[in-house]
């Protein structure tokens, strides 16, 4: 267990509860200067350079705007994505000033409430040297059905200025983007209307289709998260808990188990694979809650929820390390990933408040303690950011750690 980090306020916020609430921070690293996303919609440049505590640079301020829940450089600037009435995607100077706006609303339409998850989101941010991709999606109950989801969801390719160059719309959710080699992934979580593929691979120059792919499944559960190698891809199958790898054209490869449904304490339980990265050097997929197949509660914990796997690219198991909560998204510089640990809000353990590192072939490197949630994760160049969060448990009354970010050397 690494000493605890410098640390800067991120300002105040109001606690998280047992329940995960989804995101509501970001941050993302580069040339030293980390850019957070807060929970009220503003944004904060932190030096992250040197040996002491991160200082602020700037503050842009939003009015009454919700939370950020991407970021990601573009060039030499830094783009953020909200969840909030207009869906708004910004893309920010290195001194905090706005050069673009769009606001994703126009297009996936306004929230049937202001209830969090009825409001437009930014569910993913990926650039490369051309372009900055984004994927916004609205979720709403029909009211002829009310027990029917229903998304609008637009994928964008944006031009340095701003500019919109290609959009695919769809009535799936969009949850993770990757982008490589003139090739940009699309995972969609969800897949309840028209559109019925997990995974669609789009060319970054047109926008046009080179080849999708799905687990076929039942239900409307499809891919959790993506990432492109240079042949092919690596994705996580919320269709049936698995991770896969597919070749040039979209075939799969190999396939492995993660956390499949297995009978724990008289109950048929599993957990969804959320997240991958792949390298390389391999590929890390990491796992969520436990849910039971009949209904949402249970006393029973699968076996290989919060769990970290590492696996080559051929497809063997090499590793496997807890994570301690769920993780709402990971933080990773080639090889080196970092991965944030929320609540585990069945169990409520403040005990697994940590970020854990990892090294994609060979597993656990390190683990930083944090008092509160560790909610966001980046990383660049050795040096490590993380977003912590204040939280109460309904059962403890207790307020836990504070709404800040922490910086470390993960070389050291």
């Amino acid at each position: 267990m690494s000493e605890p980090a410098p640390t800067a306020s991120l300002g105040d916020v109001p606690p998280a509860r047992s329940r995960q609430q989804g995101r509501r921070s970001a941050v993302t690293l580069t040339d030293g200067l980390a850019v957070v996303g807060t929970a009220d919609g503003d944004l904060l440049g932190v030096d992250s350079s040197g040996s002491g505590p991160p200082s602020t640079r700037w503050h842009y301020e939003t009015d009454g705007e919700h939370s950020v829940v991407a970021a990601v450089p573009f060039g030499d600037c830094v783009v953020a994505g909200e969840r909030g009435p207009l869906g708004a995607i910004r893309c920010h100077e290195r001194d905090g000033s706005v050069r673009w706006r769009y606001d994703s609303a126009a297009d996936v339409g306004e929230p049937q409430a202001e209830t969090r998850f009825l409001l437009p989101f930014v569910a993913s941010l990926a650039a490369d040297g051309d372009r900055l991709y984004a994927a916004a999606r609205r979720y709403e109950r029909r009211p002829e059905r009310a027990t029917e989801r229903h998304f609008e969801s637009v994928v964008y390719a944006f031009r340095p200025d701003g500019s919109v160059e290609w959009s695919a719309r769809t009535d799936a959710s969009p949850i993770s983007l990757s982008v490589r080699d003139g090739r940009l992934a699309v995972a969609y979580n969800r897949c309840p209307g028209d559109h019925q593929h997990g995974l669609v691979v789009l060319d970054t120059a047109d926008g046009s289709r080179c080849w999708t792919w799905d687990p076929g499944t039942d239900g409307q559960r499809r891919v959790g998260d993506v990432a492109l190698l240079a042949d092919g891809a690596v994705c996580t199958s919320h269709g049936d808990y698995c991770g896969y790898r597919l070749d040039g054209d979209g075939a799969p490869e190999w396939r492995v188990p993660l956390a499949t449904p297995r009978a724990v304490e008289g109950e048929r339980v599993y957990a969804y694979p959320n997240h991958v990265h792949a390298t390389d050097s391999g590929a890390v997929f990491v796992t969520g809650n436990t849910y039971p197949e009949d209904g949402r509660e249970t006393d029973a914990r699968h076996p290989e929820e919060h769990t970290a796997v590492g696996v080559s690219l051929a497809g063997k198991r090499r590793w496997r390390a807890t994570v301690g909560g769920f993780a709402s998204g990971l933080g990773a510089d080639g090889d080196l990933l970092a991965v944030p640990a929320a609540q585990h809000f069945r169990d409520r353990d403040a005990a697994t408040h940590w970020l854990r590192l990892f090294d994609v072939a060979d597993g656990h490197t390190d683990t930083v303690d944090a008092d509160g949630i560790v909610t966001a994760a980046a990383a660049d160049d050795g040096t490590v950011v993380a977003v912590e969060e204040p939280v109460v448990y309904h059962d403890e009354g207790r307020e836990r750690g504070a709404y800040r970010l922490h910086r470390f050397d993960a070389s050291e």
